[in-house]
């Protein structure tokens, strides 16, 4: 009266999985044996040549994008390295008709000792405004004497030359010119000797 002793269900499905894991490996090599081998697609040579082309296209273009974009670049470089070489030129150019002024007031007579010392504090306050303007590079531009250059110089007036005098030479200065760096704020205002 031996009792048969029944597989309990845990160790039922253990059977079935150790099955399956064997018979996976081979079941996966008949599926792939049965199924025909599809060749590599071949392209005619007029489709290789059309992509070839349309690679080419593609690099030409990409090749013309960074090259724009380089040159977008050095134009913004540039651009930004003027802006800061000229920094300030308005501000120069607005300050230069105060000079005037305090040129023309200093040009007066000082008749008492009051006048004496207002005089006195306007070459102050003209000395440290001319000092300010060539700290940041407004220079006055050189006149009498020397040869007429129209990108300097604006004649107003021309003379007969005298003895002594050149043609094409400034003799008078009518209106100090001054310049930022290398560029003109305003030209001398000047009379020619012809």
């Amino acid at each position: 009266m031996a009792e048969e002793q029944q597989p309990s269900t845990d160790d039922e499905t253990a059977a079935k999985s150790a099955t399956t894991k064997q018979a996976s490996p081979k079941a996966e090599t008949d599926q792939s044996a049965t199924q025909p081998v599809e060749d590599q697609p071949t392209a005619t040579p007029e489709e290789v040549a059309a992509l070839e082309k349309k690679a080419a296209d593609f690099e030409d273009k990409y090749l013309r994008a960074e090259a724009e974009v380089q040159n977008m670049q050095a134009r913004f470089q540039k651009e930004q390295a003027t802006l800061i070489k000229y920094d300030g030129q308005q501000l120069a150019k607005d300050v230069l008709p105060v000079i005037d002024n305090l040129e023309r007031a200093l040009a007066v007579e000082a008749s008492d000792d009051v006048a004496a010392q207002i005089k006195k504090g306007v070459q102050m306050t003209y000395d440290h405004l001319e000092d300010a303007l060539k700290r940041n590079h407004v220079t006055e531009i050189a006149a009498l004497g020397q040869t007429f250059d129209p990108t300097l110089h604006q004649a107003v007036q021309s003379v007969p030359a005298e003895d002594g005098q050149t043609a094409e030479t400034v003799v008078n200065v009518l209106q100090k010119g001054y310049q930022l760096k290398d560029r003109v704020l305003r030209p001398a205002m000047v009379v020619v000797a012809q």
